[in-house]
């Protein structure tokens, strides 16, 4: 079995109202990533990310990066216990 690790993602700056979830979810499908993105009543974007070291490492670089619309200012990462199951699918969750 492959090493998989989790990463918890802060994202602040513009990244409401710019495609910045939809970005998100389409990287994780091209990388094979587990997880989920939703924003944040304080409006920054938070993201919980699965997968393989080289994959996770990707889609924090393409947070960093966000759509071409975004302005991210600045992305928290930490690590996750990997407690929740995924059910082998990236999501949009909502609003919290």
């Amino acid at each position: 079995m492959s090493e998989t690790i989790t990463r918890r993602l802060m994202i602040r700056g513009r990244v409401q109202g710019v495609g910045y979830r939809n970005y998100i979810e389409y990287k994780a499908g091209e990388l094979g990533i587990k997880g989920w993105v939703r924003n944040r009543l304080d409006g920054s974007v938070e993201a919980v990310v699965r997968g393989a070291p080289r994959a996770v490492t990707t889609i924090i670089e393409c947070a960093r990066r966000g759509p071409r619309a975004s302005q991210v200012s600045e992305v928290t990462v930490s690590t996750v216990a990997a407690a929740e199951d995924f059910g082998g699918r990236f999501e949009i969750r909502q609003t919290t």
